[in-house]
């Protein structure tokens, strides 16, 4: 097991780990025990009552936070003809099809998000082994494969984040910067955390959010009762 650091040491030592905190009391404490040297990511993580094997059950879908997260993407687009000249516009940070293709077969990886049109899937296919594992493949759950590629290129620079379900039925999303005020912080928390009920499965029996917790990049996690999120 991994030595932890003295400042992690000493930031989990300011944090109840028996405790659920309000919402805001965790968002705060969270940002008092950040001790990275740049403005760190908070993230929130949940533990669902859900079963990832069961196809009713994955829970998939990406959002756009009130306030954003903060932070920048670089977007690549996928499309040809008037979509390419749309996404352009849009603010695309790389648009091409065949030609992008290519240039993603050869190992270059420069970019956080990848939106294709539907006409370009056939082509964008054959990245599934490149993109697949760093999870970037372009997919219609998520917004990212789309004959809209501008409104995909707007949301995501406006703040859209994703959210999925993995093997261990836990679901980990950014809801922005410690140097976000609390406020924004909270309607960042609480837009999201409203997706995540909604999306329950019907076929999902028992306590659906089993554990809710919030932590900046290199912290500690501090639980949140989830009673108090949308207070």
């Amino acid at each position: 097991m991994a030595k932890k650091s003295k400042k992690y040491v000493a930031a989990l030592e300011k944090v109840d780990r028996e405790k659920q905190y309000d919402a805001t009391e965790a968002l705060e404490l969270v940002k008092e025990i950040d001790y990275a040297g740049f403005d760190a990511t908070i993230e929130v993580a949940y533990r669902l009552g859900v079963d990832p094997k069961q196809a009713d059950q994955q829970i998939r879908g990406a959002m756009v936070l009130p306030h954003g997260t903060g932070k920048t993407q670089t977007v690549i687009v996928f499309a040809k003809g008037d979509a390419a000249k749309a996404a352009e516009e849009a603010g695309a940070d790389f648009v091409g099809d065949s030609d992008l293709v290519e240039k993603v077969q050869g190992g270059w990886l420069d970019f956080d998000v990848v939106v294709a049109a539907p006409d370009m899937m056939a082509e964008v296919g054959k990245l599934g082994r490149v993109l697949g594992p760093k999870g970037l493949m372009p997919n219609p759950k998520t917004g990212t494969v789309t004959p809209d590629v501008a409104k995909a290129v707007n949301d995501i620079k406006a703040g859209q984040v994703t959210y999925r379900v993995d093997r261990q039925s836990n679901v980990h999303v950014p809801i922005g910067k410690v140097s976000f005020d609390i406020d924004k912080l909270k309607e960042n928390l609480a837009a999201l955390h409203d997706v995540i009920v909604k999306a329950k499965p019907a076929s999902s029996k028992g306590v659906y959010i089993k554990n809710m917790a919030v932590a900046s990049t290199f912290g500690p996690g501090v639980k949140v009762d989830n009673s108090t999120v949308l207070k």
